[in-house]
């Protein structure tokens, strides 16, 4: 299942300074999880920027802002990219399984994870179709989100990334599909590099879930519908002091 396509209804633009008339848009918190090296970085610039870069210094946990419309609604995106497990560092212990290697070395980074999970309220897991460790830590990664939101309805969207490279693919589609079948997830597989419309799509569709999630649950911010109040006129208040202590002014009738 893949995201509908909804890149026609889309803006993106920096968040502005604030202002008296300024009406703050709805905060939609976004995390972006999943092994190193699968190109979590790479997305999240592809998608603000429309631009993709293929190499990244290996990533401690930067926030991106933008201040985005989808379908009508002016939001206030933040992205949180997130270090990840290097799965090509696992020790050649025949001992355990892959899939118990890969795990053990996910709950390494656990803690370090899990403030980006309690703050996040929409998620990406990105896996690479090129390396079938990444596609082994996002069942743990989809676990920890669920155990630390357990009565959350937050949306998880899993992500196959680098299908240009399919010479070199380890993880088959239908590895991905009945991944996401089995947590209940939406699952897609892109290629950063090629295709930008697929990336904004994913993006936009868990905008949208978790903008429905705030609807529902009534939890819209109050600066969202009331407008910041004016700053005070200093001249005017001066004004109306002088008038106020001005001797001319006639001091209200006596009651009978």
């Amino acid at each position: 299942m893949r995201p509908p396509n909804m890149s026609g209804h889309f803006l993106l633009a920096p968040i502005p300074e604030s202002s008296p008339d300024y009406l703050l848009p709805r905060d939609i918190k976004l995390a972006v999880l999943g092994a190193g090296s699968v190109g979590k970085s790479a997305m999240i610039v592809r998608f603000l920027t429309k631009r993709f870069i293929g190499d990244y210094e290996p990533n401690t946990g930067k926030l991106y802002s933008r201040l985005v419309c989808v379908e009508g609604d002016q939001l206030s995106l933040q992205i949180q990219d997130t270090p990840g497990v290097r799965t090509g560092d696992f020790p050649n212990d025949t001992r355990h399984p892959p899939v118990q290697r890969v795990q053990d070395n996910l709950m390494q980074v656990v803690d370090s994870l899990s403030k980006f999970v309690q703050w996040a309220e929409g998620f990406l897991l990105v896996y690479s179709i090129t390396d079938y460790g990444s596609y082994q830590s996002i069942r743990p990664l989809y676990q920890h989100i669920r155990k630390v939101h357990p009565d959350s309805k937050a949306p998880v969207v899993i992500v196959g990334n680098k299908r240009d490279l399919l010479h070199a693919r380890q993880v088959q589609t239908d590895d991905g599909v009945q991944l996401a079948n089995e947590l209940g997830s939406l699952f897609i597989e892109i290629s950063t590099s090629e295709n930008y419309e697929d990336v904004c799509d994913v993006f936009q569709h868990l905008c949208k879930e978790v903008s429905k999630l705030h609807s529902l649950s009534g939890e819209r911010r109050r600066a969202s519908v009331i407008p910041r109040p004016r700053s005070p006129n200093m001249q005017d208040l001066k004004r109306r002091f002088k008038q106020a202590l001005s001797p001319k002014v006639k001091a209200p009738s006596a009651l009978v």
